[in-house]
């Protein structure tokens, strides 16, 4: 079964947890190797936030520390995969191709091919957030950032200094309004 099936089942799983308010979103992590937790955003009419934690079984995860690692990881990596290029690759790629047609400076290949293997890494959608999808990001955003202009301080890196103020804040909100006791 693909992640979008899984992200399916849990989602149809977490329905059975509502008072009313629906499943407006599972997100996938992955916070230690074989470990996988789907938390899921529930919604009311009112637009109220509730959240819960299910295992790959669909049972829910009353563990704090289980809870906020997979809550932080998800978090730190949608930070990641938003800042690893603020623009459109697409964009970056085709103006890239065209440099190297007019010009063909030296190292516009690795320039190319940073940009395509950042693309790759970062995908589309849906992921697993886990600790090794955010350290790939970063090494390819890194690596696109030195052939771009190694000289220059990385976006990257000053982008994810702020993250885990996002995941803190993130968590906060999941512990307030957590569908069930963290122990």
């Amino acid at each position: 079964m693909g992640l979008p099936e899984d992200l399916e089942r849990i989602a149809v799983a977490a329905a059975g947890h509502g008072d009313g308010s629906a499943v407006s979103a599972v997100l996938a992590a992955e916070p230690a190797v074989g470990f996988r937790v789907y938390v899921c955003v529930f919604e009311s009419p009112a637009g109220d936030r509730t959240w819960l934690a299910l295992d790959d079984d669909a049972r829910p995860v009353a563990a704090r520390r289980d809870v906020r690692d997979a809550v932080s990881i998800a978090a730190l990596c949608e930070v990641a995969e938003e800042a690893a290029f603020p623009g459109d690759l697409d964009e970056l790629r085709a103006q890239l191709v065209a440099l190297r047609i007019a010009e063909a400076p030296e190292g516009i290949g690795e320039a190319e091919n940073a940009a395509r293997h950042l693309q790759h890494v970062v995908g589309a959608p849906p992921h697993v957030a886990s600790p090794e999808r955010l350290d790939a990001i970063g090494q390819a955003a890194r690596r696109l950032e030195l052939a771009l202009d190694p000289a220059a301080p990385s976006p990257f890196a000053a982008a994810m200094r702020s993250a885990a103020a996002v995941a803190d804040a993130l968590w906060a909100d999941v512990q307030a309004a957590y569908r069930g006791e963290l122990v």
